[in-house]
Order: C-alpha cells, then sequence, then structure tokens
C-alpha cells in the first residue's frame, strides 16, 4: 500500500510556542515528572461541530473513570447551569444516542436526587450524580451532573447525548457549580473567559448533517481568529444570563428604535439557532423588507420576504454596528420565490431577557464571555476564521485527551432545598416563558429542527 505523506501543518509562531510547551510537558507528566502532573494548564481548546446546517454545535467531554466521551450541546443561554446527559436506562428519546452508565465508572457518587427540564418540546428527567468530567484538557474531579433515563422522543438528536450549561450558578436547577464557574474561580484558567468561533454551513451545497463548527476555547482568545481589538461591553447586571443590552437595529439601512433599560436586554445564546424578540420591533424589522409578510400555521410569529431581496441587518450592544450576513438572515427558502426569516416573535416570561441573540448573530463575529470583569466581547472574524466557514474538512471527534488542571467543585449543601433539583421551562412556539426549546419545521418531506 502506498504511502501518503501529509502537507505540514501551517502554524504560526505563537501557535508552534503552545504546542511545543504543551507537548513537552504531557510528556514529563505521563513519565512521572511529578512537577507536571500537578502543574495547571492554563487554556483548553474544545473544537467543536456543526449539526443540521447552523442549527445547532455541540462539543465533547469525558465523564467517569475510566473517562467516555460524550457529545453535549454548548449553551450560554440555558435557564438552567446545569450538565446533563442521557442514562443507559433510557428507553424512549435516545435511539441511536451514546448513553452513560454509571456502574462503568469507579468515580461515580449517586446524590439520591431527582432531576427534571421541561422543554416546548419535551422533557428531560432523571437523578443527579457526582463525578469526574473532562474537557479540553481540564478536570473537575466531584461535578455534580444529571443521568436522564427519561427523555422526550426528538430531544435529543444523535450522537448528542446531552447539554452543557454554560451559564451562571445562580439558574442552576441542582444548586451545584457549573463546569465552567469552577474552572475559572478556581483558578485553572490563564484568563477568565471563553470564546467561540462558530462556523456557517446554511449557504452552502452538499451539507453533510455533520460539518466542523469551529471552536471553543477555554482561558484563552485565540488570536488567530478575529482581527482588530475585541470590544468588550459590560454587562448590566450580574450574572445569571450571559447579558446585553440591545441598543440599535439597522436594518436596510434604516433604524429600529428600541427602548432601554431593562426592556432592552438580550441574552447572548450559542444554544440558539435563530434572533428571537417582541412582536412589536420584529414587525418593525419586516417593515423595512418590501414584500415581507407575517407567517401563518407552523410559522405563525415568523415572517416571510422575497427571496430576491437580500437583507442587510446590524445590531448593536453600546458600542459598534456588527453585521448579519444576508445568508444568515434567511433561514431556509420555502418556495421559489419565498424565504423565511431568521428573527421571530418571542415572549419571554419572569426575569428572562426581551431578546434572545442566537448563532444567526455569532456566527458573524468572535464571541467572548469573561468572567472578570463581567462582560461580553466580540471582534471581527479573520480571513482564516472566515475560510472555515463551508469549507470541506473534516469532522472533528470526541477526545478525552490528558487532565493537567484538575480543580474541585464548590459541594452544595444541598442539591435543592427539599432535595428535589427539579425545574420546570414551559414553552410553545409563539408566546414562550423561556426561550430554550427544540422546534421542528416541515417543509414538504423535509424537517429541520433548531435548538433554542
Amino acid at each position: 500500500m502506498p504511502i501518503k505523506k501529509r502537507a505540514p501543518v501551517d502554524r504560526t509562531m505563537e501557535e508552534w510556542g503552545i504546542w511545543a510547551k504543551t507537548h513537552r510537558e504531557g510528556l514529563e507528566a505521563k513519565y512521572g515528572n511529578e512537577q507536571h502532573a500537578h502543574e495547571r494548564r492554563g487554556t483548553g481548546t474544545n473544537l467543536i461541530v456543526n449539526q443540521n446546517s447552523d442549527s445547532s454545535y455541540y462539543g465533547s467531554l469525558a465523564i467517569g473513570t475510566p473517562p467516555t466521551s460524550y457529545n453535549v450541546i454548548l449553551d450560554t443561554g440555558s435557564s438552567i447551569s446545569d450538565l446533563w446527559v442521557a442514562d443507559y436506562q433510557c428507553t424512549t428519546g435516545c435511539e441511536q444516542v451514546p448513553t452513560f452508565n454509571p456502574t462503568t465508572s469507579s468515580s461515580f457518587q449517586n446524590q439520591s436526587a431527582p432531576f427534571s427540564i421541561t422543554y416546548g418540546s419535551g422533557q428531560a428527567a432523571g437523578s443527579l450524580g457526582q463525578d469526574v468530567v473532562q474537557m479540553a484538557g481540564f478536570s473537575v474531579t466531584n461535578q455534580v451532573f444529571a443521568v436522564c433515563n427519561q427523555v422526550s422522543s426528538g430531544l435529543l438528536t444523535a450522537p448528542v447525548s446531552g447539554l452543557l450549561g454554560l451559564a451562571f450558578p445562580n439558574i442552576a436547577s441542582s444548586k451545584a457549580e457549573p463546569l465552567w464557574h469552577t474552572l475559572v474561580t478556581g483558578g485553572a484558567w490563564d484568563s477568565p473567559l471563553m470564546a467561540f468561533h462558530l462556523t456557517r454551513y446554511i449557504n452552502s451545497s452538499g451539507v453533510q448533517t455533520e460539518e466542523p463548527g469551529g471552536s471553543f476555547s477555554m482561558g484563552f482568545v485565540n488570536s488567530t481568529l478575529y482581527t482588530g481589538d475585541i470590544e468588550y461591553i459590560d454587562m448590566p447586571v450580574q450574572g445569571s444570563y450571559w447579558i446585553l443590552p440591545m441598543t440599535s437595529i439597522s436594518v436596510q439601512g434604516n433604524a429600529i428604535n428600541l427602548p432601554s433599560g431593562q426592556s432592552s436586554y438580550a441574552a447572548i445564546d450559542t444554544g440558539t439557532t435563530l434572533v428571537g424578540g417582541p412582536s412589536r420591533y420584529i414587525a418593525q424589522i419586516f417593515d423595512q423588507i418590501p414584500g415581507s409578510q407575517p407567517g401563518t400555521g407552523n410559522f405563525q410569529s415568523y415572517y416571510t420576504y422575497p427571496c430576491d431581496t437580500t437583507v442587510n441587518v446590524e445590531l448593536s450592544f453600546g458600542g459598534k454596528n456588527w453585521s448579519i450576513s444576508p445568508a444568515d438572515f434567511r433561514l431556509s427558502q420555502l418556495t421559489r420565490n419565498t424565504c423565511l426569516g431568521a428573527f421571530f416573535e418571542l415572549t419571554t416570561g419572569g426575569s428572562a431577557p426581551s431578546w434572545i441573540v442566537g448563532d444567526t448573530f455569532l456566527k458573524n463575529v468572535y464571541s467572548v464571555f469573561r468572567y472578570q470583569p463581567l462582560s461580553i466581547g466580540f471582534a471581527q472574524l479573520s480571513d482564516a476564521a472566515n475560510a472555515l466557514s463551508g469549507s470541506n474538512s473534516p469532522v472533528p471527534s470526541p477526545t478525552i485527551g490528558s487532565s493537567a488542571a484538575t480543580v474541585s467543585a464548590t459541594s452544595p449543601a444541598s442539591p435543592s432545598g427539599s432535595g428535589n433539583a427539579a425545574v420546570s421551562r414551559k414553552m410553545g412556539l409563539a408566546s414562550s416563558t423561556r426561550y430554550g426549546f427544540l422546534i421542528a419545521f416541515w417543509t414538504g418531506s423535509v424537517a429541520a429542527g433548531f435548538l433554542l
């Protein structure tokens, strides 16, 4: 069999330096250098997967001893901050989904507390456990998470096994400290932040169910993926959701008048496909697009518009104006002449923000979620980052890796006051009390799922 020589990887000096240091320290730890075996690793990258033409983005982590890899949706906007995965005893809704078997992990501890979460499209329920969880070279030795043996059909799409909440501790239904929060407060990261680059395949031909999705960086920003400065905007409220004020929207060069204060708050949500907002302002957006029409039936709360119209939208959160590609604004072509817009009417409830800004926007920027000082940053994507969208590249595989940074989570006094870690999120398509559900659009015989 002939041997093919692979072309050398084109790395910058900075990237080679990081690789060389990691390689040396990893090898020393492997062969018994105790100094590096217990030394903290400062940065990590999780290569992510783009699922169903930008509908969702998932990464991988490992649970247990010995560790087993699982794919999870990476969700900065979930109204819970918990990690949950499907249990091996799950009989419905888990077909072809890798499941977690607590009996195969010598480090698993049952917390003897029930857990449940209700979405607009179904429910996941089970019980809380505690185990070693590893991600991107970091390890939390006692992470509390949910093992769900009841999952509604359609809630998980193989090969995804669950969800990793990346919001703040006070909205964790388990009352446990979220994985990312343990790492940042435990000093495991070089810098107290995490960052995303998301790829675009929605406008590509021959798209596969799974494509390269970009990267999730922990403890650093990847300077090869953006150009210019990162514009950080301080969060107007302390952590529950990752929130910024939506200060301006322009459509086709025309400004939409927005309120100020709490009514302007927008959750910046990697776990949502689209952009949702109050019906009054969504209507004003589509008023700027000649020929647009409110949707009916399953498309109620959405708008259609002529496919021969190029729609230019810009958002601002108190600083620069950030453009959304017309390809991202066009969610789908329903007929020869009719396209579906990616902005929709959303009614939130309780303390949830009025706007939910998902991947329709986030694909267009390099986004940074900074813990200290508490802020969210955006930067212009580099040519190298843009070139990854639509590329014919291999899909990253789940990896376990070595964990050079190990920290412990803060143990809650009790998973909940009554010993029952349960949260209910009851939502509908048009009037959702939370934004965070899976909906399905049926166009002819084709179904496309969108995570919200």
